[in-house]
């Protein structure tokens, strides 16, 4: 409930003109916004927050090509950290690392915190040109990312709301689909 106690004065009451820093125009008043807008965009930067700090440990991974000495696990859930934990077997298997940065630009895509459990879906352009991939056997030799591989392409993913925050139940990237 927002109180206005300049709109309970007389016609005579001057009591802006004594302290004018206190007065409250219409171009300076606060912009009032719906319960459900704040809370809808409080949640959005929580699940954005949540899938970035998801990142940040799965680059530490990636790096070593291994999850071990990560957070994974305080972000994504078992089909998300399945897959991510697939990538780094195959790494290892391989002998190949990551360096540079993989970028990316999240967006929550939809959200709904009327469900029982509330979800959220998000949409993510993954960008591997500032990443490369090392042959951790071979001093760290580059190996190119095959001709076909665009290096800029969407990813989706899903996240819901557990009573410890926001986690990434389902990451999805599509190659086909470019951005």
């Amino acid at each position: 409930m927002v109180l206005l106690g300049a709109c309970s004065g007389t016609k005579d009451d001057k009591s802006s003109d004594k302290n004018p820093s206190t007065a409250v125009t219409p171009s300076t008043a606060p912009r009032q916004t719906s319960p459900s807008a704040s809370a809808d965009a409080t949640e959005k930067a929580a699940v954005l927050a949540s899938y970035n700090a998801m990142w940040v440990e799965q680059m530490k991974a990636y790096r070593k090509a291994d999850a071990a000495g990560t957070d994974l696990e305080k972000y994504a859930t078992l089909d998300a950290l399945g897959r991510f934990r697939i990538d780094l077997a195959r790494m290892k298997k391989a002998g190949t690392a990551v360096t540079g940065e993989l970028g990316h630009t999240p967006a929550v895509a939809s959200l709904n915190l009327s469900a029982k459990t509330p979800t959220a879906q998000l949409t993510d352009c993954m960008d591997l040109s500032k990443s490369q991939t090392i042959d951790t056997r071979a001093d760290n030799k580059v190996i190119p990312y095959p001709t076909a591989q665009p290096l800029r392409y969407i990813a989706t993913a899903t996240a819901e709301k557990w009573p410890n925050g926001w986690m990434i139940t389902k990451f999805v990237p599509d190659g086909s689909r470019t951005c």
